[in-house]
């Protein structure tokens, strides 16, 4: 493996997020300032949108980290296109709501009950949902109906979504979400990193592993690196373990443009070439910052080296299939940061409930 011909303690340009090799880039810098002010708001919608590899799920579990649990219960759902009632049941579940036979107005019931007791314990719930592009818009209006509810004036649900881009532009279409977009508090659209963060954002993760200025970049290497990514960090990962596979197997310590633009000569053959140069200018940064355009997602196209193609060297063969490995794997949580107020709810109030209000009771903000 090219970790070990480099002198490296392991993979600097996996797939999978892993929380040591978190970068912060100009667009994540801004999320995370989106993400501070919106969770010191301490009720209504975040809304983070980006192209597949953008580094949502990253953005995610940096946050999830850097929570602390003893102010801040989060219950977190990866979508599959869930129904309404499904949703209820599994934030139910996250609040340790026995929901099994229930109907609808108990599993509402219920949850508030559980948000109740969340809020008994000092803490404020924060419901996050990764891959948000999936919910039917029954499910979305659910979620609306959840955040009404309500301690003292105080909500006691937040609500996270991050999806791509497709999810934004929904939210921003439909007449039926529009109590909803009305109680987003803070968007904002992961974009590509730049150019000049190329450099740096490799030099990074090789420190992580151990790097000692072996092996190197040039600036025309870096640009061919970032033109074929798109500036996308999941792309340009895969490009960049390529190359150090090349590197290792040609005793190269300085890539140029030229070694980098073999190795995309290599991955266009195998089906896996980038169509980044043919990308639309990217959504604004953040909401209400201009008006919306809408951005196709770019799929990530893998294939299957048939055995007719120009045969590679097993360790070539045995990186490929564990970046496709961890393709699949990409979506699984891991991290990065997070700003949080606690909110002072009146748990006096609350522990002085003489009975759990009727669902005809719920106040409703909206």
């Amino acid at each position: 493996m090219y970790d070990d011909h480099y002198g490296l303690t392991g993979r600097p340009f996996q797939l999978t997020p892993d929380p040591a090799f978190w970068f912060d880039t100009a667009t994540h810098r801004k999320a995370m300032a989106y993400l501070g002010y919106g969770l010191s708001q301490g009720e209504g919608f975040i809304v983070i949108t980006g192209e597949p590899g953008t580094g949502k799920t990253t953005l995610l579990g940096h946050l999830m980290r850097t929570i602390d649990s003893a102010r801040l219960n989060v219950i977190r759902i990866v979508t599959t296109q869930i129904e309404a009632d499904d949703l209820l049941r599994l934030v139910a579940a996250g609040l340790d709501v026995d929901h099994d036979g229930l109907t609808k107005a108990q599993l509402l019931s219920g949850i508030e009950r559980g948000l109740h007791n969340v809020a008994r314990s000092g803490r404020r719930t924060l419901l996050v949902i990764d891959e948000a592009q999936s919910l039917p818009v029954g499910s979305i209006e659910e979620l609306r109906m959840l955040s009404n509810f309500q301690a003292g004036g105080y909500a006691l649900l937040q609500i996270f979504l991050l999806g791509q881009p497709e999810f934004r532009q929904r939210l921003h279409g439909s007449d039926r979400l529009e109590q909803l977009r009305q109680r987003v508090i803070a968007m904002h659209h992961l974009d590509p990193m730049e150019v000049e963060e190329v450099g740096p954002y490799l030099e990074h993760r090789l420190r992580v592993v151990g790097w000692s200025g072996s092996p190197s970049f040039s600036p025309d290497a870096l640009e061919s690196l970032h033109r074929w990514s798109g500036g996308i960090p999941r792309r340009l990962n895969q490009l960049a373990s390529r190359v150090l596979l090349f590197g290792a197997i040609e005793g190269i310590d300085r890539f140029g443009a030229l070694d980098v633009d073999n190795v995309i000569a290599d991955l266009d053959k195998d089906g896996l070439g980038s169509r980044a140069g043919d990308a639309e200018a990217d959504e604004p940064a953040a909401f209400g910052d201009a008006e919306l355009r809408p951005m196709p997602p770019r799929p990530i196209h893998l294939s299957v080296v048939e055995s007719g193609q120009r045969p590679a060297p097993p360790v070539a063969d045995t990186e490929a299939l564990l970046a496709r490995i961890e393709s699949l794997e990409a979506r699984l949580e891991q991290q990065d940061l997070a700003l949080r107020r606690v909110l002072t709810l009146l748990v006096d109030w609350v522990e002085g409930e003489q009975r759990r209000p009727d669902l005809t009771s719920v106040r409703v903000a909206g």
